[in-house]
């Protein structure tokens, strides 16, 4: 965050000031939505939740050492007063940007965002100071939030770009306009917000490629046709990247090691390299060439390109995160969201790091499928049998149920199991899990599994 005083930020976002006993006080920290985060000197933005009310906290947030409170109304402490607090954060975020003049990059897709985004964070701060998104804070609040913490010394900010309908893209890169864009894939994830389709779902991903100016890059993924169709709509130059050998950055020799890590020869315009992955699952070569074309936008040259996705390790919590129990348990939290692609993608990786262990499948629903729900949770359980899981535990009622009826009819080899709920899921698992099983467990965040995965790694007691 530049420095700025109060009285600076309320005329940059049309604010009153309430309780503020010197508007020349500064505000010399990072903002933030969540009064528990707030740092010494930084501002705290009160905004309504689906549970709480950021009005509440107010007093704690002052206690918490912010400076005052960004609010729609007067709460007791000094506070700037706007009409809309979700917008007056964006004001002030595309004014510090202005001033600071970072080169932006800006990514989008249906899966896989915040692995690209994390891995490409790696890459980039090994050459030049770098500000990404923390965790998935890719909205209308999380996007300002981390423009808010670049400074004067940020050469570099990534910017996950989440959309759940069409013009979501448009206000964000209307906060950030960026110059390199970067569009993953096209899957289900909010299709039914969209129109219903891939084709829907392409026209607001697009948004992001429509945004990119002359001289910026739009980084397609050669390997969705959905994708590679946005070219027609950005003025920015295209570098394409993916398996097909037309791709401009591209992988070859693609192999896999005993812990399902993948290994490729990375070729760029400027080379080739060796890459060895510390992730799992082989879709990560997709998330760790989509990173590369980025950074070779940026004029990163193949050799420090691979030695960053080298280094690189997992950040974020809840996306194939694994945990070793000391009577040889792996436990794989993919809890954190779950579509069909994502879905797919980690029931396969799971099985490859398995090799001939057992395995054991603790899933529930996907969120977002609209009237294809069911469909597609069938086919999830159809997939578990094929990759003949040892056992599934199906979390909820609904479409689990359908996951657990197509397992089961698919392959009687797999031992099914129906939980009513995460608490009932976690005593299944508690008593058929054995020692050296890879347990994996998956489902939309809103189920909560992530905390079964957390318990489930804990060492028996």
């Amino acid at each position: 965050m530049i420095p700025m005083t109060l009285d600076e930020i309320a005329q940059v976002v049309g604010a009153s000031l309430h309780d503020v006993r010197d508007p020349r006080e500064p505000v010399t920290a990072p903002s933030a939505v969540d009064s528990r985060e707030v740092a010494p000197g930084g501002l705290f933005a009160a905004t309504p939740g689906a549970r709480v009310d950021g009005h509440d906290y107010a007093a704690r947030a002052i206690e918490g050492g912010a400076v005052a409170v960004l609010a729609s109304r007067p709460v007791g402490v000094p506070a700037l007063v706007v009409e809309d607090v979700q917008l007056a954060l964006g004001r002030l975020a595309r004014h510090v940007l202005e001033h600071l003049g970072p080169a932006v990059i800006g990514l989008t897709g249906s899966v896989g965002k915040t692995t690209t985004k994390d891995l490409l964070a790696q890459v980039l701060e090994r050459h030049a100071a770098t500000v990404a998104t923390d965790r998935s804070f890719n909205n209308e609040l999380g996007l300002p939030l981390t423009v808010l913490r670049a400074d004067a010394t940020t050469r570099y900010l990534v910017l996950e770009m989440g959309a759940s309908r069409k013009g979501d893209l448009t206000y964000l890169t209307g906060i950030a306009p960026p110059q390199v864009g970067l569009v993953l894939n096209v899957g289900t994830a909010h299709a039914e917000r969209m129109g219903g389709g891939p084709a829907a779902v392409a026209e607001a991903k697009g948004e992001l490629v429509e945004a990119l100016p002359a001289d910026g890059f739009a980084l397609l993924n050669a390997d969705d046709p959905y994708v590679m169709g946005m070219a027609g709509r950005t003025r920015a130059r295209i570098l394409s990247y993916g398996g097909s050998a037309r791709a401009q950055v591209r992988a070859e020799d693609v192999r896999m090691d005993d812990r399902a890590r993948t290994a490729f020869t990375l070729v760029t315009p400027s080379g080739r390299a060796p890459v060895a992955l510390d992730l799992i699952g082989e879709h990560q070569v997709s998330n760790a060439l989509a990173a590369a074309a980025v950074a070779t936008a940026l004029g990163l040259d193949v050799a420090e390109i691979a030695g960053g996705l080298n280094a690189a390790r997992r950040r974020s919590p809840g996306r194939l995160e694994i945990v070793e129990r000391p009577d040889g348990v792996t436990v794989v939290n993919d809890a954190y969201n779950a579509s069909p692609e994502s879905m797919r993608a980690g029931l396969r990786a799971v099985k490859a790091l398995a090799g001939a262990r057992r395995t054991v499948a603790v899933l529930g629903a996907m969120g977002q499928q609209a009237d294809a729900s069911r469909a597609r949770h069938a086919e999830m359980g159809r997939l578990v049998a094929d990759l003949r899981f040892d056992v599934l535990i199906a979390v909820g009622a609904g479409d689990p149920l359908a996951m657990a009826e197509a397992a089961e009819s698919s392959n009687p080899g797999v031992a099914v199991h129906a939980a009513e709920d995460v608490a009932g899921a976690l005593r299944l698992a508690t008593a058929l899990v054995e020692p050296g099983d890879v347990v994996f467990v998956k489902a939309s965040s809103e189920i909560g599994l992530g905390a079964l995965a957390r318990a489930l790694a804990a060492p028996p007691s």
